[in-house]
């Protein structure tokens, strides 16, 4: 019953990855790059490996008042037939948030042209990077403790160009 509401739920709010669907980290490229930008939380930088065999890499760093706020630790991995993003945080010092097995798992749940939606199965979240007009747009959406969805946008400048 809860794999059929699962589904059900995946249909009805428009996500695109089904069983029958596939998608490649190559897929993916357009994230590369070191993008870089000044936020409230402070500059963060945002770097991309490029596709590699089936792995894509990332680490990023927010810094606020010249001191280390947190940093992540992503890689993309090929998962049947869909990426799957597994990211971790920590804290100044390399301390970790997540436990030492069980990464974030967030599969990719949409994909168009130089746009890839990932998400955790049960619907808390949505992490999308979109490339647009040379930036790269990574909107977080998460449910709030009323059940709402709150939105932040971070504007990526590529800090090679």
């Amino acid at each position: 019953m809860k794999t059929k509401l699962l589904l059900l739920l995946l249909v009805v709010s428009g996500f695109s990855y089904g069983q029958g669907s596939k998608a490649s980290v190559r897929d993916l490229a357009f994230m590369s790059g070191t993008w870089v930008v000044k936020h409230e939380w402070g500059d963060m930088e945002e770097f991309w490996g490029p596709p590699m065999g089936n792995c894509m890499i990332s680490s990023y760093r927010c810094v606020k008042d010249g001191k280390v706020v947190f940093y992540e630790f992503v890689v993309i991995e090929q998962s049947g037939n869909v990426p799957v993003m597994k990211l971790r945080h920590f804290n100044p010092g390399s301390i970790g948030w997540e436990e030492k097995n069980t990464p974030l798992d967030y599969p990719l749940i949409s994909l168009e042209k130089n746009k890839a939606v990932f998400g955790p199965g049960d619907q808390s979240l949505k992490l999308s990077y979109a490339l647009v007009s040379g930036k790269l747009e990574v909107v977080l959406e998460e449910k709030n403790k009323k059940g709402e969805w709150e939105k932040t946008v971070f504007l990526y400048e590529n800090k090679e160009k």
